[in-house]
């Protein structure tokens, strides 16, 4: 038993023990959270009960459970309509229950607003008021001729938007103008404010035939019937798409499951955020994590070279690495008030006062942006960086900086031609951990940029392209705002879930980028000790 101890074999088994454990829980995790997140998309059927009073009831399954005490059991369904029933789930007594059936012609229809309405189709309704009986294959050929002109509404919203950018330059321009002084600038005031009115004028009128083709479009709708009996007349235009569920075969619903994941990636939020797509807080994920990449590895490799290669050990530089480690443990919060005191109030500021003094008192980069969330980011992330970098460059073996200096080699080039190289692993390995600390975080982003839903991109086809005083989207603010803040926080829940898989899925995309880099420069320099 002695010598049983004295190898230390309990410690193995206690090291095997915990990595089981903690193998154990991230597999739970991935698998609790890809359950609730892959089957979101997929097409359920819709069940109809009819209820002991003679009403009825129709949706789709959603749970199940039992009395603690009575077992007697209960049947959560998602009944839509909620601009009906003002609500999207009821819970239905079995012992309620007098039949059940599935209608093979009911209809789920995802609409822009007021969530999925299920029900049966009675008629259409043509754009001159006169109406035709209807079946499944109508309704798509009518539903399909108005997205088709709904399209074609594109182009003119384009031109509005070139039309309404156009005429805030020209808006900011007049405002420089008569800062600088409005009489000696009158005649150039007067040009712009006539061109501006002709924009206005143009922009107007292309809006107004906007409305006008819209109202058009909007006169041919769809007459449906609840579980209930009661009828609802739908535009087609609300419409995002529709099924018959319960007579789509598996191909089918296959089918509408890519296009819901291409909707997913591709497309813009709507409900809240609740439903449609999340590619503007995609974007603005990986172009934050980018930014603050950008910014946080020269810093910190620098400030890591510098400790380690230039500084002389004494009590200076252990407090310096002191204070670096101790910042690693500083809670975000406390970076996100930093980052709104002195990169938004401070230097957007000053900004503002030396570049943009005609816009005051309305902040162009003195309010919170993609930039000044990206270097906050980029300060609670760099000590990270400083210490893989330090510690790579320490595990250098003495005798390599020795036979490149005894080479006649200065010490900058043994410093970029042999210890940088050889160091890259390490460094690669502080910029992994720093991106999948600052993917994840929200607390401080709330305090120096990230939004709801926001309008416009941070980079996009306008000159300059980059546009760093933008607000931006971010999933990890998506979860929190459609988890906490949703008004219906029942129905949000499966997006909870598919926003948490796209965050895990770039960090995991990131990471192993920078991971296959860094095994590669581990493979080219072999004798090094990462």
């Amino acid at each position: 038993m002695k010598n049983y101890w004295k190898r230390g074999e309990p410690m193995v088994l206690t090291a095997g023990a915990t990595l089981a454990v903690i193998l154990f829980m991230t597999l739970t995790l991935m698998a609790v959270i890809l359950g609730n997140s892959l089957g979101y998309f997929w097409v359920k059927g819709l069940v109809r009960f009819k209820l002991n009073d003679g009403s009825y009831v129709m949706g789709q399954l959603t749970a199940a459970e039992s009395h603690a005490l009575t077992k007697a059991k209960r049947l959560q369904l998602k009944v839509g309509n909620r601009d009906l029933y003002s609500q999207d789930f009821r819970w239905v007594d079995e012992s309620e229950i007098s039949s059940k059936d599935i209608p093979k012609d009911a209809y789920l229809l995802e609409r822009f607003e007021h969530g999925n309405f299920f029900g049966f189709l009675k008629e259409l309704k043509k754009a001159d008021g006169s109406t035709v009986a209807a079946d499944a294959a109508a309704l798509q050929q009518a539903h399909s001729e108005i997205m088709k002109k709904q399209k074609g509404l594109k182009q003119i919203k384009g031109q509005m938007s070139d039309l309404n950018q156009s005429s805030e330059a020209l808006r900011l321009k007049i405002q420089k103008l008569e800062y600088r002084g409005a009489e000696a600038n009158s005649a150039a005031i007067n040009s712009l404010n006539e061109e501006r009115a002709k924009l206005t004028a143009t922009f107007d009128g292309l809006n107004e035939k906007l409305n006008q083709q819209q109202a058009e479009l909007g006169k041919v709708t769809a007459v449906f019937s609840d579980a209930a009996g009661a009828d609802k007349e739908l535009p087609l235009l609300e419409i995002v798409r529709f099924y018959q569920p319960n007579s789509m075969s598996i191909f089918a619903k296959a089918g509408a499951y890519l296009v819901k994941i291409n909707e997913l990636l591709f497309d813009d939020p709507r409900e809240s955020n609740t439903e449609g797509g999340l590619f503007p807080a995609i974007f603005g994920t990986v172009m934050m994590v980018l930014l603050m990449s950008v910014f946080s590895l020269p810093f910190g490799v620098i400030a890591a070279i510098y400790l380690r290669e230039y500084a002389k050990e004494g009590k200076l530089v252990q407090l310096v690495r002191i204070a670096v480690n101790n910042l690693a443990g500083v809670p975000s919060i406390v970076y996100g008030v930093f980052g709104l005191g002195f990169f938004v109030y401070g230097i957007g500021g000053s900004l503002d006062k030396l570049f943009f003094p005609e816009r005051l008192p309305t902040p162009v980069f003195g309010t919170g942006g993609i930039l000044w969330s990206s270097l906050t980011l980029a300060l609670l992330t760099v000590p990270v960086v400083i210490v893989a970098t330090e510690e790579s460059l320490a595990s250098i073996p003495k005798g390599i900086r020795e036979g490149s200096l005894a080479l006649g080699a200065t010490k900058f080039q043994t410093l970029t031609k042999v210890l940088l190289p050889m160091a890259t692993p390490g460094i690669m390995t502080g910029l992994v951990l720093s991106m999948a600390r600052a993917v994840g975080e929200v607390a401080p982003l709330m305090m120096v940029g990230v939004v709801k839903l926001a309008p416009t991109l941070p980079f996009d086809t306008q000159f300059p392209f980059f546009h760093m005083d933008r607000k931006f989207m971010h999933l990890g603010f998506h979860i929190f705002d459609v988890g906490f803040q949703s008004p219906n926080v029942e129905a949000a829940k499966p997006m909870v879930y598919v926003t948490t898989l796209l965050l895990l899925l770039i960090v995991i995309a990131a990471s192993s980028l920078a991971i296959r880099f860094r095994n590669q420069m581990r493979r080219r320099y072999t004798t090094s000790h990462f």
